[in-house]
């Protein structure tokens, strides 16, 4: 219920709502995630007695940074500029905007349309004078809290790369935690690294080489190729300082690596980077990625080799315990998927049917809870000192590892992708698909009618695609 100009309770104008969720990368106080936003802006909407019609979602994004691409956002005022809503609810209205831009765009779209927006605390009618009044200071605050946070935070960093000071967030291989000393014991070891790769060595022989060592990360991870990379592009290791992509001088730490032999690597690794690309096929489109997803959860990525393409596990280059060698033959695959989806598409049609708000079951969210309560509570373990650091990490790394999979799930699928495809004809329109060549949009259709395609352990050897091995997980597509 909301207040009448004469203090008593007024009954919501009725019509649909739209919920639009957000959360920042980092820097915002209030870091409330976008599935608890949502559940308590649909206890919102029960109390006001209005229908959820669409949730958008823009996770991970922030609102205040001028060039930042907000998709949800986007598409809420494209639906809000049609009649559709006649509320928007938030968590609190900086979820939605912190540029006054933003409000602008919100308040043009509402004009022509009676929209109450509503937060945790309160409400606003944007067609009323006064609430947009207090909005536009409400955001005019909100904006300039961002850009002085910004301010300082960046005059800062220049300031201590100016004088010379080391400004990295992690511990960097090779040195103290203060990244004022060299640990030599590691030194020795990131030496070596660039002596081997200047004699041929790859990055992955290299990392292999360390793990078979026992050697970890400063961090105590295992050394995979992508981190052999970064090693050797580290304009630290040479006391080389950076600010904002630059390098402005000299830092006051010591060098590990000589600045003559950092500059050498650097253009060995252009050099082969360059032999690399040239020449090479154009590049094979895999209408499964995102889609394709391995047993142990991780996503399945394409590779093509000089026999055939194939789909295999993103963990397959990696050493150790997460290792993981599932591959798939692409080709059968897409094509078994294929035939699937144009069942589908044949049988389906969108008149008059609204796009699922999320694809994330009730289920996914109640682990999410679960999952949040463990962390609170091993972390509660290891400030009392009942579980080890080492044990603490892994532990947490899993549940963290088991939330970023299900969140992956959250999307706002525009029902657009099926015009013009669903339908009878589902079959010419995708031939016309292929002929075109609109690799993305046909991938964009295999993401909206499918959760993930799972690929499971070959049970049997031979020619030919073990058609057990795939499980087709469909995506809830309406309300």
């Amino acid at each position: 219920m909301r207040q009448s100009r004469n203090g008593k309770q007024a009954k919501p104008d009725g019509g649909d709502a739209a919920i639009y969720c957000r959360i920042s990368q980092a820097g915002d106080e209030d870091q409330t995630g976008v599935d608890r936003q949502e559940r308590i802006c649909r206890e919102t909407a029960d109390r006001l007695g209005v229908h959820v019609a669409d949730v958008f979602v823009d996770n991970n994004r922030s609102a205040w940074r001028r060039n930042r691409e907000r998709p949800g956002w986007d598409e809420l005022l494209e639906n809000m500029a049609t009649g559709k809503y006649r509320h928007v609810l938030v968590y609190h209205p900086d979820r939605l905007m912190r540029q006054p831009k933003d409000l602008e765009q919100l308040l043009a779209v509402a004009d022509d349309q009676h929209i109450t927006l509503h937060g945790q605390a309160n409400r606003r009618d944007l067609s009323d004078p006064d609430d947009r009044f207090i909005l536009r200071i409400e955001v005019a605050h909100a904006c300039r809290s961002s850009d002085d946070t910004s301010r300082r935070i960046v005059s800062a960093l220049e300031e201590k790369a100016r004088a010379g000071d080391p400004h990295m967030s992690k511990r960097p291989y090779g040195y103290t935690p203060d990244r004022r000393a060299i640990v030599e014991e590691e030194a020795e070891v990131i030496r070596d690294i660039f002596r081997r790769y200047l004699d041929g060595e790859s990055p992955e022989a290299l990392a292999r080489d360390l793990h078979e060592r026992g050697i970890t990360t400063a961090q105590g991870k295992t050394w995979q190729g992508t981190n052999i990379r970064n090693l050797l592009s580290q304009p630290f290791l040479a006391g080389i300082q950076v600010y904002r992509g630059e390098q402005i001088g000299t830092g006051n730490w010591p060098a590990i690596i000589d600045l003559g032999q950092w500059q050498e690597v650097q253009e060995v690794r252009s050099y082969r980077a360059a032999q690399h690309t040239e020449g090479k096929r154009p590049q094979r489109y895999y209408l499964l990625r995102g889609v394709a997803t391995c047993t142990c959860g991780q996503r399945m990525a394409g590779s093509k080799t000089k026999a055939k393409a194939n789909y295999r596990c993103t963990r397959m280059a990696f050493n150790g315990e997460g290792k993981c060698q599932r591959v798939i033959a692409a080709d059968p695959l897409e094509a078994a998927v294929k035939d699937v989806a144009l069942e589908v598409l044949e049988k389906l049609d969108v008149t008059g049917h609204k796009p699922a708000t999320t694809s994330r079951p009730e289920t996914d969210v109640k682990a999410d809870e679960d999952d949040a309560r463990q962390l609170q509570e091993l972390n509660q373990m290891w400030l009392a000192k009942e579980v080890p650091t080492p044990e603490y990490r892994t532990m947490r790394r899993a549940i963290e590892d088991r939330i970023k999979e299900r969140q992956r799930r959250t999307v706002q699928r525009p029902v657009a992708v099926l015009q013009g495809i669903a339908g009878p004809d589902a079959r010419k329109a995708w031939a016309e698909l292929e002929n075109e060549r609109n690799y993305a949009r046909m991938n964009a259709i295999y993401r909206f009618l499918f959760s993930a395609v799972i690929i499971h352990p070959a049970k049997k050897m031979g020619r030919g695609l073990d058609l057990g091995r795939i499980e087709i997980e469909p995506a809830p597509l309406w309300d």
